[in-house]
């Protein structure tokens, strides 16, 4: 309550720029989290309904209690549907390998200079191709698949289930098979 009458406060009473504050403000607190150790967790299966498309994977979370929450168990759910849906390759930035990093790099840049673009505007357009391709590939910067159920990032949707259990919450394996689909 006292921090809605905070957030309130330093919004000057509007409602939007409170709710605003406080999303920034259990951000903030989420972030302090992060370093927590993650000792429990669950593990979540999907598959698809076509029994096509399968995902497993591990969520965390600091305890018990909040693995065993109905939310976590729905948060887990919706990111296998996603992942099922969305085919990421990794869950966080840190996890793309360098080496792919350079070769995406290497082929936006050849791509740019084949269309003819000026050399003084590659390095933007590389920048821009690299984040296009985290977006598409890296689980936390895609946009999650239901937009009716959250409309962000898959890292958006984890850090704000995080805020809201007040413990640090991350997925940290997956695996997504397809019939018929090659490695």
């Amino acid at each position: 309550m006292s921090a809605c009458k905070q957030a309130l406060e330093e919004a000057g009473g509007e409602a939007e720029k409170a709710l605003a504050v406080l999303q920034r403000e259990s951000a903030k607190s989420a972030e302090k989290k992060a370093d927590r150790v993650l000792g429990s967790g669950a593990i979540e299966a999907y598959v698809h309904n076509n029994k096509k498309v399968g995902v497993i994977l591990e969520i965390k979370s600091e305890s018990d209690f909040v693995s065993g929450n109905e939310e976590f168990r729905i948060l887990a759910k919706d990111i296998a549907m996603h992942i099922a849906a969305a085919r990421p390759r990794w869950i966080r930035r840190d996890d793309v390998p360098e080496e792919t990093l350079e070769e995406e790099r290497r082929f936006a840049a050849a791509q740019a200079r084949n269309e003819g673009k000026p050399d003084k505007v590659i390095d933007k357009i590389v920048d821009g191709r690299v984040e296009k391709f985290y977006q598409d590939t890296v689980l936390y910067d895609q946009t999650f698949v239901n937009t009716d159920k959250f409309q962000g990032t898959v890292g958006e949707m984890v850090q704000a289930m995080a805020a809201q259990m007040g413990e640090n919450i991350m997925v940290s394996q997956m695996a997504r098979i397809g019939v018929g689909e090659a490695e």
